[in-house]
């Protein structure tokens, strides 16, 4: 029977249910038995409970009905009436309901349904004498039976973990949740016009690479069976972006999933969402003025002001935003100028301010290292950290008037880097030595470099016209602009170690 096939499930969710899980499924064949299909097919819904309350001078009139649909959220009363609530995507609302207002058939399918099953209501908008907003139930279809019990509405899903887990559950319940995914998508449709209007164009590049590229990360490795050949998932889609901007589309971006097998934090996960920008002609100081002007549209478009509150801190995103080189963020907090120094003074240097440098190795990592630990946690107003250490940029141009120094920014707001841009190089012999010197980093012991990309190199011999590259973490954007100081607050479903007792 099909009803029987609904019920197999594992033994973890069959205890999770529990008692009350049994008497669901006991109201769910005494449904049957009236004939009621607790599963049907679809329902012809006339109005979202936003739009009702928006039309109640008409839902309310007599003879007026409309048609709505959602989850119970609660239910109030017993006897020949009853309250309750009704939640949808677009809000909620009160219902009522008398048994000698309906048939008998309808009366019996009521009294047979708990907070989380989905209905179909049909019936008059009313106001009670509290003022409350009403539907007065004449039809009433069952939608979905749900065998498990939502969370208590004040001692229910407050474990973050399981929130993270569960966030079919999570969204039900929390509507702050629903709301940060809701801006998240503002967020994404606002940058998508803001590039469309300035003549960008949308394009999509592979997510499985035979050389990643594009950025310094461990990658995530697969084998395709059929070409008998090991496949990456991408890191960066800079690479592929560029090829594009050799071959004449001279204004590009990508919001593209990237995928780094490394260590997980509250701004690190190991798949996450970016969006990658190239415009031909430009260099980093274009750049800089494009990112000014659309975290400033994104903020006015979302949130209505360019003023945003992040923990304790109030940040306003409006231009004009500092702009301070990277030797010099590092001066401010040590008195040291750090330009010309071997790796052995960047060691004592670190040492000197209690830096742990367990894994790190290099110029290039250490002066990184001293940036992170010294510098990041006190950015929190708009700034772009400028002009960094070639041995941190192997993709980046030449600076123009300063030896040793590469023409690139990262804005950094809230105490975290929240983008990456370059003057982007397109000397084909310059980038030939760089990947080379990855290359022998990579000899040495280093775990995160570029490899050297044969077929870059050579779409940069037929020509990249001057062009500057602009990387945005979305999650990161999100985090910001909601107040959210987890990066798994951000993403629907992060990466989660497998529960115990499950397959994952």
């Amino acid at each position: 029977m099909e009803g029987k096939e609904e019920l197999k499930v594992n033994d973890k969710t069959k205890m999770e249910g529990g008692r009350e899980r049994d008497e669901r499924i006991r109201k769910l064949e005494e449904l049957r038995e009236i004939g009621v299909n607790p599963y049907p097919y679809r329902f012809e819904r006339t109005h979202t409970l936003a739009e009702a309350v928006t039309n109640e001078e008409a839902l309310s009139a007599e003879g007026a009905t409309a048609s709505v649909a959602g989850r119970i959220m609660a239910v109030r009363g017993h006897g020949h009436t009853s309250f309750g609530n009704l939640k949808d995507g677009s809000g909620s609302m009160q219902f009522y309901i008398k048994d000698a207002e309906v048939d008998e058939k309808t009366w019996k399918t009521f009294r047979l349904l708990d907070v989380g099953d989905i209905v179909g209501i049909a019936g008059n908008l009313f106001r009670t004498r509290t003022g409350e907003l009403t539907i007065k139930i004449s039809g009433l279809e069952l939608l979905s039976k749900s065998l498990l019990p939502l969370p208590e509405k004040y001692h229910g899903l407050q474990d973050k973990e399981l929130r993270y887990r569960r966030r079919y559950v999570d969204l039900i319940v929390n509507d702050e949740v629903m709301e940060v995914f809701r801006t998240r998508s503002r967020i994404i449709d606002t940058i998508r016009t803001f590039l469309n209007e300035r003549d960008f164009l949308e394009v999509e590049t592979p997510i499985l690479q035979p050389i990643y590229g594009g950025a310094m990360a461990r990658p995530f490795v697969t084998h395709h069976n059929a070409l008998d050949m090991k496949l990456y998932l991408r890191i960066a889609d800079e690479l592929y972006l560029k090829r594009l901007i050799v071959g004449g589309m001279e204004r590009v971006y990508e919001f593209c999933k990237d995928f780094r097998n490394e260590g997980m934090d509250r701004s690190h996960n190991p798949e996450f969402t970016m969006l990658e920008c190239y415009a031909a002609y430009w260099d980093y100081n274009d750049m800089m003025d494009f990112v000014e002007s659309l975290y400033q549209k994104i903020a006015d478009k979302v949130l209505g002001t360019t003023k945003i509150k992040y923990g304790e801190h109030e940040i306003d995103l409006a231009s004009p935003w500092k702009r301070l080189p990277f030797f010099d963020s590092i001066k401010e907090k040590t008195g040291t100028d750090l330009r010309a120094a071997s790796e052995e003074e960047l060691r004592k240097t670190a040492e000197k301010h209690d830096i742990d440098l367990d894994g790190v190795s290099g110029r290039g990592g250490l002066l990184d290292e001293i940036f992170s630990e010294l510098v990041e946690p006190h950015l929190i107003q708009p700034v772009f950290i400028t002009d960094y250490p070639v041995e941190l940029s192997p993709l980046a141009k030449i600076h123009r008037s300063e030896k040793g120094l590469v023409e690139r920014f990262e804005p950094y707001i809230a105490g975290f880097e929240v983008g990456n841009a370059f003057s982007e190089l397109n000397d084909p012999l310059d980038q030939r030595e760089r990947f080379e010197q990855q290359t022998r980093m990579k000899k040495e012991g280093a775990d995160e470099t570029h490899p050297l990309d044969e077929d870059y190199l050579r779409a940069l011999e037929h020509g990249m016209p001057p062009t500057g590259g602009l990387g945005i973490g979305i999650d990161r954007l999100v985090m910001l602009l909601t107040d959210s100081h987890s990066i798994r607050d951000v993403i629907l479903f992060p990466a989660m170690r497998p529960e115990a007792g499950r397959d994952g």
